[in-house]
């Protein structure tokens, strides 16, 4: 009977990881291990451009590539981890309840954006998973059957971190697109932060502060949301603000599935792991993505929920997986270099480099980068067997 390894997760870090550990068995020759993907769809979903619009494009199919190199496919949600029996409980397409045993796990199902117990939450979007961001795509193309008014003219955004700064941004040119190209737009970021852009740090503050001024977004700092409602929000302040469209991007965690490990998490439920992305305690079970607390370099930085490092902790999980069911050397995840671009609407875009994110790029030049990581670097590889392996080397580095 064939050894399996099986990835929970079709995201980034799921992808990879079955892709780096097809390679790594191909190179030792070995055809008796099953590489197993559990997910709900076999598609990459992008999710870095769910603020844009036509985000029903936003996915990329992953059949013919998994059949490129080997790869099986099992559709369903997984529901129960049995990390002592080394069982996955998943429901499948089907709604029926099934298991699936495995040699090697490694956990791959991602994060989601925290909705917390505020009154009326249910009321605000979000551009976190694509079903969400496509109910809002519909939204904002609907509004134009609206009776006009500065409610339906005005969106609001909870949150001033890398995604609420992108959404924001890119708000404007989607509500004209809808409402004509003269309507009196309103986009307004609700932020705890003192200054604009104060989540991002020092670096690439002046230039957020910059394009919002140009785009004519408005902030309200050191403010929060305290309720949401169908005809906007009310701030802790008491202020209210009228707004047909609210957009909530304000904090993320990783998926439940690791609340089932009795292993250790950090605040946002992601299990500690080693240098080789194993869990510590439990042979055989690795994590990686979003679920993940790795360390990316000597230096006390660790990896953040980005598909920037999600695709190098993929890369390194697959291989080491591998590695551990053939008894040959890991390869320690290692990813030093930290860059950001960020997606400034009609301004542009700021790309930094270092945890202190110092400017190198911005505005049409920074642009560019962000249009070729957005519609080429973080896609998948071709559906081409040797493409494919080659490009999961965990050594390959990753800047996107």
């Amino acid at each position: 009977m064939k050894q399996r390894i099986l990835i929970v997760g079709a995201g980034f870090g799921g992808m990879w990881s079955a892709l780096s550990a097809a390679r790594l068995l191909d190179q030792h020759g070995r055809d008796d291990v099953e590489v197993a993907v559990l997910a709900p769809q076999a598609e990459l979903r992008i999710r870095p451009r769910f603020y844009e619009p036509d985000v029903h494009k936003m996915v990329a199919p992953l059949g013919e590539l998994f059949d490129a190199v080997g790869v099986s496919f099992v559709q369903g949600s997984a529901e129960r981890i049995d990390v002592e029996g080394k069982r996955v409980g998943y429901r499948n397409a089907h709604g029926q309840f099934a298991e699936l045993g495995y040699d090697r796990l490694i956990l791959a199902t991602g994060s989601q954006v925290v909705r917390p117990a505020l009154a009326g939450v249910e009321h605000a979007f979000d551009v976190d998973q694509l079903e969400e961001a496509v109910r809002l795509e519909r939204h904002i193309q609907n509004l134009a059957e609206r009776p006009a008014s500065n409610s339906r003219n005005t969106v609001i955004v909870a949150g001033g971190g890398f995604t609420g700064i992108e959404a924001a941004a890119e708000m404007p040119a989607r509500l004209r697109a809808a409402l004509g190209e003269g309507a009196d737009v309103r986009v307004i970021v609700v932020d705890r932060g003192s200054e604009i852009g104060a989540a991002l740090g020092e670096g690439p503050r002046g230039a957020i502060a910059e394009a919002s001024a140009e785009l004519g977004l408005e902030w309200r700092l050191n403010s929060a949301v305290a309720s949401v409602d169908t005809r906007g929000v009310t701030l802790a302040s008491g202020e209210r603000i009228d707004a047909d469209t609210v957009v909530w991007t304000v904090g993320v965690r990783a998926s439940s599935l690791t609340e089932q490990v009795p292993a250790e998490r950090d605040g946002q439920g992601r299990l500690h792991v080693d240098a080789n992305l194993q869990v510590p305690g439990f042979g055989g079970l690795f994590a990686t993505g979003d679920v993940a607390k790795a360390a990316c370099d000597d230096e006390g930085n660790h990896a953040l929920m980005s598909c920037q490092h999600a695709i190098a902790l993929g890369r390194s999980a697959g291989n080491n997986a591998a590695a551990s069911l053939l008894g040959v050397e890991p390869i320690p995840y290692s990813q030093p270099k930290y860059v950001t671009c960020l997606d400034l609407g009609a301004w542009g875009a700021v790309f930094t480099e270092g945890w202190d994110r110092q400017i190198k790029f911005e505005r049409q030049e920074g642009k560019a980068i962000k249009q070729q990581i957005n519609g080429f670097w973080i896609y998948p590889p071709a559906a081409d067997r040797a493409v494919a392996l080659a490009a999961a080397d965990p050594l390959i580095p990753v800047v996107a």
